[in-house]
């Protein structure tokens, strides 16, 4: 394997330089940084990050626990993160938690060991409740899900808000008996029941029926199936995320319905199959990518000074309104 003083020897530098360089240090001639970069490459040099950990105490990758990477909302804060952290010199180790705290814990405790600079992460809804700042040995910047700790960075949609204009179109639009699935295991879906009750009440209507299922396509598949061949079927379906809403618009094609003639269909997240599927789905778009920016920007302060005070960020969702929703 090849070493920095095989890169110095190379380049025509010194050790000291090269280091300067693979660092991005300032105060280097253009003519040496860039006979370091050709030695690099004709070497196919890889600077021995853990050697540099141990060096300089300080590591160079995040920790990003998600809880399903295969859900939209995941796939793009996680590229968010990737990006802003990829350009301050960090890489990423990504780990899905499927909202089981035992995984949850395990992954946390590897982090520790792997001695990451901080972690950006969605708890379950367990550990949201009895998250502390210091709890892990790193910094945490919480993403998409709420804690009552105020002391948390945290970064999320203002869910209630959103789940109660979502369900205030369908009203809008003439729609009554409206039947709503939630994900079970995170404050995201409570947040959002919390809105579309609230919408509901205010127009002194109760739910024709409720949900709270696993965050995936089987979970919203199952749910609007049982709920389409109850006895007093829903005219619309309220999903809390991207994967729920795929499951019931399964659903309603077994059961050969028309949307939104016979049932509209309403959930969040910007997908790419939103748009493609006929009618296009109403939403709530979530910003992904300024939620994944916002959290890295955030952790990388936090790394830089631990004593600073933290902040909750909480976002606006843009209401998309198309056809599975149209006015009856």
């Amino acid at each position: 394997m090849e070493s920095i003083k095989d890169v110095a020897r190379e380049a025509g530098v010194s050790t000291a330089t090269v280091s300067r360089v693979l660092a991005g240090k300032p105060y280097v001639s253009e003519k040496a940084r860039a006979q370091v970069l050709a030695a690099v490459d004709k070497l196919k040099y890889r600077p021995n990050r853990a050697a540099q950990t141990l060096r300089s105490q300080r590591s160079t990758t995040i920790g990003l626990l998600v809880s399903d990477i295969r859900n939209p909302y995941f796939t793009a804060v996680s590229r968010a993160v990737e990006d802003v952290a990829h350009e301050a010199g960090y890489s990423i180790f990504l780990c899905n938690t499927d909202e089981n705290p035992e995984k949850e814990a395990l992954y946390l405790k590897e982090m520790a060991d792997k001695n990451v600079a901080g972690v950006i992460y969605s708890p379950t809804k367990q550990s949201a409740e009895t998250l502390t700042p210091n709890q892990f040995g790193f910094p945490i910047v919480l993403v998409d899900r709420n804690t009552p700790n105020s002391d948390i960075d945290t970064v999320l949609l203002d869910n209630v808000t959103a789940g109660e204009r979502l369900t205030f179109h369908l009203l809008e639009n003439g729609y009554r008996r409206i039947f709503g699935v939630f994900g079970e295991a995170s404050t995201t879906g409570e947040q959002r029941r919390e809105g579309f009750l609230r919408a509901l009440r205010s127009m002194e209507l109760s739910p024709v029926g409720e949900s709270f299922t696993t965050p995936r396509i089987q979970g919203g598949l199952t749910a609007a199936m049982n709920a389409l061949q109850a006895a007093n079927p829903p005219d619309a379906i309220f999903t809390t995320n991207s994967l729920l809403a795929a499951g019931a618009l399964s659903a309603i094609h077994k059961c050969q319905l028309r949307i939104p003639d016979d049932v509209a269909l309403v959930g969040f997240d910007e997908t790419t199959w939103s748009t493609l599927v006929q009618p296009q789905l109403t939403v709530i778009a979530q910003p992904t990518y300024e939620i994944g920016q916002t959290a890295t920007e955030m952790l990388l302060k936090r790394i830089e000074d631990p004593k600073r005070s933290a902040r909750k960020v909480i976002l606006s969702g843009e209401l998309l309104v198309r056809g599975s929703s149209a006015a009856r």
